[in-house]
């Protein structure tokens, strides 16, 4: 198992209750490939630096997600497709920065310097 990190931006219009379908489907899609969503920081809405395809705000969300290497290939397909979505990236974690956060079981002795 790995650790990722995995911010979407949706299309500032949308009301909550469409934003909240929408992380259900990512939800259930990772279960689906063997991953867990260890977590889901619904951050809001907050406006962009610069416009992006017109639009001035969107609604940020950001996953901790347990998976396999190649489990998250079908998820992010998914969101380059999806209308809702404006932008989304995935990270995969550094062990130590993975353990600090819970994820991947125990916390990782400190390293001896």
């Amino acid at each position: 198992m790995r650790a990722y990190e995995m911010m979407v931006i949706f299309d500032g219009d949308l009301d909550e209750s469409t934003v909240a379908g929408v992380i259900n489907r990512v939800t259930a899609q990772v279960a689906a490939d063997g991953g867990n969503v260890a977590k889901t920081d619904k951050m809001g809405r907050q406006r962009f630096a610069y416009e992006i395809n017109h639009k001035t705000e969107g609604f940020y969300v950001v996953f901790e997600i347990e998976a396999e290497p190649g489990a998250l290939d079908t998820v992010d397909r998914n969101l380059r497709l999806a209308d809702e979505v404006v932008r989304h990236k995935i990270i995969r974690l550094p062990d130590s920065e993975a353990h600090r956060r819970g994820l991947l079981g125990a916390e990782a002795p400190a390293q001896a310097g």
